[in-house]
């Protein structure tokens, strides 16, 4: 193209309409071509950026949504903060980076690479590997200039991220927030936050100003006026091999050749050097994305990072020995009963809530948990679901879908009316388990749920269901759910705290018929009947937290009255 558009100006100057006109069609009939390849070239790296996005997200979320990794990487690792960030933004950022290195450095290289074999042949070696070294001077001047870009861009992500956190508490929480009357307080959280990201940003945009202003200098005047010099040497000296026996006018049209030539490799040596500044901008997206990847892999093998915390303990004290060590206890798979032998109950971070726990729980013999908050009823149930590591002892269970926890704020998920009532299963799980929706509508009529169908308009209707059902309909739903499900053990974390008491006795009556065995949770004493041993004809028993690091597991009989008290 430079031959030829250089042709077509000099068959202009020398007004030879023969050559203006042949030079014209030819550079005419190239442009469909030129025109194709360059699309095809902006085509096939937007597909390479999709490609590899798509590629690592996957990855990345087979990783993520592996066992209960999402889980511990936000509740027991705190080597990672705002993980949604890093899966979506800094994910697509560091994508569309890489595959920006080929129109930043490979293009660019290729172009060096034609250019100087066309001027190694118009004016001679000497010059192109003058660029060449103009080029490793420069860029390792710059490079050594550009350090701090990589740690600002890992810095602008962190904060980037903390903005988005607080913000998203807002919509999360905007009801206790609205009852508090807290806006104020609120604003100024995240106006603080915004300020800390702004003057990071300021910073930022002021070094990147600063290194734009030498970035200029060094990478394009510069290269120009080594061009210059360099293209100019064989035409100032009339004893060059390479001007002799050349008129004046293809002296000039050589000379516009080869200044253009040198010229695009000025450019291409300049977007080489500046090329710099992009990739110390991906190598903090690449820190970013590698410590992800790094906290993913040991979360996966049951490692986590977390500042200990460490109980005050006399010297002569047999734990100060022998220090606590997440995931060292053992974890039994059996149906039909859950045992817990010399098992500690400890927090991820160290906290001791009870020294050692003992204790066993056969199918049908419910059990009726209490204790004041914070005492760890909830901390023994993440251990019995393996949200937590065992720090000692051994743990007999059944496999984790024989056991089914019912929170007293139940999870709606997207979908359906009928995604409520079988999830996690699909429409598909279901029908391979012969359950239809005949079935569905008896178990919502069992927890008096029925009008529920129609008001909605059927199975297949979709709505913001946590926006949409009650807290008493949403507790039904889990309730419903539990029966679909029919594990052997079921958890019920005042899961009934905002249904009649008729409803309720209802729901305990038929866990009873259908075999489900209940931990129950709850302070309401309603609930005291359904863990009686005539109605049952089973023993049943109550585990008693006293907040101290004591527990209390016995069997309820006519004086039991520590519920009361």
């Amino acid at each position: 193209m430079i031959q030829n558009s250089t042709s077509v100006e000099s068959s202009i100057i020398q007004r030879n309409h023969e050559q203006f006109k042949m030079y014209l069609i030819r550079f005419m009939y190239a442009m469909p071509m030129i025109s194709l390849v360059n699309n095809v070239l902006k085509y096939g790296l937007n597909q390479l950026k999709l490609r590899f996005r798509t590629r690592l997200t996957n990855y990345l979320y087979s990783k993520y949504l592996r066992g209960f990794t999402y889980y511990k990487m936000s509740n027991l690792d705190n080597r990672v903060a705002n993980a949604d960030q890093l899966l979506t933004q800094d994910v697509e950022k560091f994508c569309n980076s890489v595959a920006d290195l080929y129109s930043n450095l490979s293009k660019p290289v290729l172009d060096i690479v034609i250019y100087i074999r066309q001027l190694a042949l118009a004016i001679g070696a000497q010059g192109p590997a003058t660029m060449i070294g103009y080029l490793a001077v420069a860029g390792l001047i710059l490079t050594r200039l550009r350090k701090p870009v990589s740690q600002m861009t890992v810095q602008e992500q962190r904060l980037e991220g903390e903005f988005r956190f607080v913000n998203a508490r807002l919509i999360t929480n905007s009801e206790e927030i609205a009852f508090y009357q807290g806006n104020k307080r609120e604003e100024r959280t995240i106006q603080k936050a915004f300020r800390k990201l702004v003057e990071h940003l300021n910073n930022f945009i002021f070094f990147r100003f600063s290194m734009g202003f030498v970035d200029n200098i060094i990478a394009k005047y510069c290269a120009t006026c080594v061009g210059w010099y360099v293209v100019s040497r064989p035409f100032m000296n009339p004893d060059d091999p390479l001007l002799e026996n050349m008129n004046q006018a293809e002296a000039l049209k050589h000379y516009y050749n080869a200044g253009r030539m040198l010229i695009r490799l000025s450019e291409a040596i300049g977007r080489v050097v500046l090329s710099g500044r992009e990739m110390a901008r991906l190598a903090g997206f690449t820190e970013r994305v590698h410590e992800l990847m790094m906290v993913l892999k040991d979360l996966n093998l049951g490692k986590y990072e977390r500042t200990m915390v460490k109980e005050g303990k006399d010297s002569d004290s047999e734990d100060d020995r022998e220090p606590l060590v997440p995931g060292s206890g053992k974890m039994v798979y059996q149906d039909n009963i859950i045992d817990f032998q010399k098992v500690p109950l400890v927090t991820p971070n160290g906290d001791v809530l009870v020294k050692e726990m003992t204790f066993t729980v056969n199918s049908g013999v419910n059990v009726l948990v209490c204790g004041p908050n914070g005492c760890g009823k909830s901390s023994l149930f993440r251990i019995l679901g393996e949200l937590w590591p065992l720090f000692g002892g051994e743990v007999t269970k059944p496999e984790a879908r024989k056991l089914f926890y019912v929170p007293q704020r139940p999870y709606m998920t997207l979908g359906t009316l009928r995604d409520q009532i079988i999830y996690p299963d699909s429409k598909e799980d279901m029908l391979k388990r012969g359950i239809t929706d005949q079935d569905l509508e008896d178990s919502i009529s069992r927890v008096q749920l029925t009008n529920i169908l129609e008001r909605e308009g059927g199975w297949e209707s979709v709505q913001d269901w946590m926006d949409v059902l009650s807290g008493g309909e949403k507790q039904r739903v889990a309730m419903a759910r539990l029966f679909y499900h029919k594990p052997q053990f079921a958890i019920l974390d005042e899961c009934t705290s905002a249904v009649s008491v008729d409803v309720e006795g209802y729901i305990y009556a038929h866990a009873r018929e259908v075999g489900i065995t209940l931990f129950t949770v709850s302070h309401r004493k309603s609930l005291w009947k359904h863990h009686d041993a005539l109605i049952t004809s089973y023993p049943q028993f109550y585990l008693m937290f006293d907040g101290r690091g004591d527990y209390e597991f016995k069997e309820i009989d006519s004086e039991t009255e520590v519920f009361g008290s």
